[in-house]
């Protein structure tokens, strides 16, 4: 089900970032995962356990310090779990109401945004980005082909294979423009719309953070809010979801309840031209440039309640806009029967259409699946595996099979305790 590495780093980007004090962080980290003890905390239900030992199972295999694990069954929140994984004591217990970075879950919730904004009258989804944003197409003038649709359904012609992934670049981007870090999202727009696209808009998807924070910018142009605050007051709060908020970079940065983020890299501070050394998750990305392609905090519970925005139109998205999030884009379908939606993930199943995503980040790794029979599930990580094959699979074929063997399912409603 799931695609790998849908919000990562490429793992050719991984490299030269292993130092000799990173090397030391991992074998301190290998010798603490062998005294490390497991806390749990929250509700899960014993007709769940199979779920619960899934999760406890996985983050013993890599030496996760915190989890979280929230499940909903036809609309009620039937599990919400902490997972603590360490030795070290300055790492909180994890509370199912504990944040986590989101990284790329950020993108439905952006892709909602927009299809809001279309609801409410207030923009088309075939409008050109360039018209919306006044950006010039003197680099391309295929530019002007990017539409809010291209731009959801990564159609957009910017290729991170090709050309780097530019919400990672930001010493490139500081370079070309002969100005000291830290850049901008502005920064960034300014210097990619002088180059060429990598493909032909709408002729193939690539996926693009570039693209999804371009629509972060068509949001606050066309409501004339702050990005944060639009999707706060039109998504968040009618759904009656508070916690979620916009990340920091720094861990001193921390929003109340927030956990830390571990990873074994460290690399050079994107905040200035010091060239300090920083851990990867703290400095050496800029989280107020990712706002819109991955910049969100949640819990778990957080996100498997957004999630239920998507089932029926309600108060958030009316019918129009939860079928315009799933639709098929102009290029089809994948060879395997899947095709992105509008910051989803979509397959056809008997009766149902299955949507997921993942996320991941230095010091991140998140999961969140809709599926059939009323399921849908959060899994959110403060650790990510960056070393050797990005093996992310094992997660949601581990779920699968565990939610497909309940027999029975808990009836009492959770959400109640943990919104």
């Amino acid at each position: 089900m799931l695609r790998a590495g849908a919000g990562i780093v490429p793992a050719a980007a991984l490299t030269g970032l292993v130092t000799p004090a990173a090397q030391a962080a991992q074998t301190a980290t290998t010798a603490t995962t062998a005294a490390a003890t497991m806390t749990l905390t929250g509700t899960a239900p014993s007709q769940l356990a199979a779920l619960d030992t899934v999760m406890k199972t996985y983050i013993q295999e890599r030496g996760i310090p915190g989890a979280q694990l929230a499940a909903v069954k036809n609309g009620k929140l039937v599990m919400a779990r902490g997972y603590r994984y360490t030795a070290d004591t300055t790492v909180p217990a994890v509370q199912p109401t504990s944040l986590f970075r989101i990284a790329s879950l950020s993108k439905n919730i952006t892709a909602a945004a927009i299809l809001r904004l279309a609801q409410d009258g207030k923009l088309s989804l075939g409008a050109k980005v360039t018209d919306v944003l006044g950006l010039p197409t003197s680099g391309d003038s295929r530019l002007a082909q990017v539409t809010m649709w291209r731009l959801m359904q990564h159609t957009g012609g910017w290729d991170r294979d090709i050309s780097p992934d530019w919400l990672w670049a930001d010493p490139t981007v500081a370079a070309a423009l002969d100005k000291p870090l830290p850049v901008t999202n502005k920064d960034i727009i300014n210097y990619v719309s002088t180059r060429r696209l990598d493909f032909a808009p709408g002729s193939r998807m690539a996926y693009s953070n570039y693209g999804y924070m371009l629509l972060g910018r068509v949001i606050e142009k066309v409501s004339g809010q702050s990005y944060e605050s639009y999707v706060k007051q039109k998504l968040l709060a009618p759904a009656r979801i508070t916690r979620m908020r916009l990340g920091h970079t720094l861990r001193s940065q921390a929003a109340p309840g927030e956990m830390p983020y571990f990873s074994d890299f460290t690399t050079k501070t994107v905040l200035n031209d010091s060239g300090a050394v920083v851990p990867w998750p703290y400095g050496g990305f800029n989280m107020t440039n990712h706002d819109a392609n991955g910049g969100w905090l949640a819990s778990a519970v957080d996100l498997v309640k957004w999630a239920g925005v998507f089932d029926a139109a309600g108060t958030v998205l009316n019918a129009t806009s939860i079928s315009r999030a799933f639709a098929k884009p102009e290029i089809g379908v994948s060879p395997d029967g899947s095709w992105y939606g509008c910051g989803w993930y979509v397959r056809q199943v008997t009766g149902h259409l299955n949507t997921w995503h993942n996320g991941s980040m230095p010091g991140t790794y998140t999961y969140l699946a809709r599926l059939q029979n009323g399921f849908t599930y959060a899994a959110v990580f403060n650790h990510r595996e960056e070393s050797g094959t990005l093996d992310y699979d094992v997660l949601s074929s581990r779920m699968n099979t565990a939610w497909n063997s309940v027999k029975t399912w808990p009836t009492t409603d959770l959400f109640p305790k943990y919104l």
